[in-house]
C-alpha cells in the first residue's frame, strides 16, 4: 500500500568515478552487451559488477558529473513546496531508480513524478532504460501513481539555453 505524499525523482545519467578499476567497467559492459543482444536477464556476474561499479566511494573529485548533479538536486529540491525528493542515477551511480523510489514509497509516497537531467529526445536512456525501468516499479507497486515528465518542451529548453548566452554577451 502506498501513501499520499507526493514525491520527485531527478534522475542523471551516472558516470563512472575516475579511479573505478578499468577492468571492472570494460567488464560490466561487455556482460551489458552480450545480454542486450540476447535478451536474457542480467546474470549473476553483471548483477555483482554492476553494484560494485555504483557503490564505489565517491568524491567531488574522483567523480565530478555526480557532484553536479548533487548541485542541481539541491537547487530542485529547495523549489518543491515540501515534496519529497530523491536523486537517482541511470547507470554507474548509486542510488539506482527503483532504489529511489522504493525509498519513497517507504517514506510515504503516493505520487512519484519522475524527470531525467537528459534534455534532448533521440537519447537511449530517456526513451528506453528509464521508461522500461518505471513498467517494472509500475508492476511491483499497482497503487502508485508513478509518472514520467519527459520529453521536454524543446522550445523552453531552447529559450532557457539562448536567456543563459546572453550572459556572455
Amino acid at each position: 500500500m502506498t501513501g499520499t505524499a507526493k514525491a520527485v525523482v531527478l534522475v542523471g545519467h551516472g558516470a563512472v568515478a575516475r579511479d573505478c578499476p578499468r577492468e571492472w567497467v570494460a567488464r560490466l559492459k561487455a556482460l551489458e552487451a552480450r545480454r542486450r543482444a540476447s535478451g536474457d536477464p542480467m546474470s549473476a556476474e553483471e548483477r555483482e559488477l554492476d553494484t560494485q561499479v555504483r557503490r564505489w566511494p565517491r568524491t567531488a573529485q574522483t567523480d565530478p558529473y555526480g557532484a553536479g548533479l548533487e548541485a542541481l538536486a539541491a537547487h530542485v529540491r529547495s523549489q518543491l513546496d515540501g515534496r519529497l525528493f530523491a536523486l537517482a542515477y541511470n547507470e554507474f551511480c548509486a542510488p539506482t531508480i527503483e532504489e529511489a523510489v522504493d525509498a519513497l514509497v517507504a517514506s510515504g509516497a503516493g505520487e512519484v513524478l519522475v524527470v531525467p537531467s537528459m534534455l534532448t529526445p533521440g537519447g537511449v536512456h530517456s526513451e528506453i532504460e528509464i521508461p522500461e525501468v518505471l513498467a517494472h516499479l509500475r508492476a511491483r507497486y499497482p497503487d502508485l501513481t508513478l509518472r514520467y515528465a519527459w520529453p521536454f518542451d524543446l522550445e523552453r529548453i531552447a529559450g532557457m539555453l539562448v536567456e543563459h548566452l546572453g550572459r556572455f554577451a
